[in-house]
């Protein structure tokens, strides 16, 4: 199965039936723009980069013609702009009445930079493609705004696990340009610990896999030995101890539902160059030093059971406090709630952000 999410989706995997109706997809409208002289962060150029895009509702223009009801979605690692319009998320969220009803609100959810239909390696450069980090994405995201969509100021930017650090990169760079910004699943620290050891694993899986030949690979597939290390690392990242313990409460029960799981996932190769890039893109991200200069409201939830990131672990709590307009919600770990793809499964947070959007209209 080519993982939807690699990492901020991974409970799907698990935890879902596959979903018998995608209204959100259906609805949504898909966009292509090109992004002329591309220049990445660390130097390197492309003549275009293409950024594929989806839209729920209709925008509403101010006099100067630039949107004034967007709200932009941001996907997690190894996802698209569709993981965000499935209906574990958008069930609870864009409806009338809800808290991103499409009557009032244009979602834009952007498949990001090296994800999706948007520029990637797989695409032919392999990896001659440039080496993106999540300054370019968000650039990336800036520029189809501002020069494609005409957007000058957003409603909202909701991110969900690296869209969510994207969240914490767009209130340093681009101050008030989201009026407010939700966080789901993610830390405002450096990327290291067993988060980077994670993301090593998948990297070096793949690198050290006989067949990568230097990204020159001929089928993604044949790198066995790479694929099954990532769905080994991949299972273990997204997993919910509690969940799992009751679906799989016996030794044999747990080995056939490990198995399975990894089945599933190697049933469709993930593509070992577009991997590498997605998983080593937050090298450089480490907002911690400067979150005071985030002033827009702020809603930050993690969850309890999220492997990614534990309960304590960079002290989230104090470091919301640093923002001004900042709250930080826990959501405490149950059979029910989906590790840490908790924040793609809206109906744990939907009242949270309710009240959040009644505390700032």
């Amino acid at each position: 199965m080519r993982l939807a999410c690699l990492l901020s989706l991974l409970a799907t995997i698990f935890f879902n039936n596959p979903a018998t109706a995608n209204d959100w997809n259906n609805l949504a409208e898909q966009h292509t723009f090109e992004l002329q002289d591309f220049t990445f962060h660390n130097g390197e150029t492309l003549p275009s980069v293409t950024m594929n895009v989806y839209t729920l509702g209709e925008p509403r223009r101010d006099e100067a013609g630039n949107i004034s009801n967007a709200v932009m979605l941001l996907h997690g690692t190894g996802g698209s702009g569709l993981s965000l319009l499935r209906p574990s998320f958008g069930d609870q969220l864009f409806g009338p009445g809800q808290p991103l009803d499409i009557e009032r609100y244009y979602i834009i959810s952007p498949d990001n930079l090296g994800h999706g239909d948007s520029s990637k390696p797989s695409d032919g450069l392999r990896a001659a493609f440039p080496r993106y980090d999540y300054d370019d994405m968000v650039l990336a995201q800036y520029r189809v705004l501002t020069e494609d969509l005409q957007v000058r100021q957003l409603e909202m930017i909701v991110g969900t696990s690296m869209g969510c650090m994207h969240s914490f990169i767009w209130g340093l760079d681009h101050p008030r340009f989201a009026r407010r910004l939700v966080k789901l699943a993610c830390n405002a620290i450096e990327i290291a610990g067993r988060n980077l050891m994670l993301r090593q694993m998948v990297i070096d899986g793949f690198e050290n896999d006989p067949a990568y030949a230097n990204g020159n690979y001929r089928d993604a597939a044949d790198l066995a030995l790479g694929q099954q290390i990532f769905a080994n690392a991949i299972i273990m990242a997204g997993s919910n101890p509690y969940r799992l313990q009751a679906q799989a409460p016996t030794r044999a029960e747990a080995i056939e539902y490990l198995r399975d799981s990894v089945d599933r996932i190697l049933a469709r190769a993930a593509d070992p160059n577009d991997t590498i890039y997605q998983f080593g893109s937050s090298r450089h991200y480490d907002p911690s030093s400067r979150l005071e200069q985030i002033t827009v409201p702020v809603l930050w939830i993690n969850s309890a059971d999220d492997f990614i990131n534990p309960p304590g672990l960079g002290n989230p709590e104090q470091l919301a406090q640093r923002m001004p307009n900042a709250e930080f919600v826990l959501i405490p770990a149950s059979e029910e709630t989906r590790g840490h793809g908790t924040h793609t499964h809206s109906v744990f947070w939907t009242k949270e952000l309710s009240d959040f959007l009644s505390r700032y209209p």
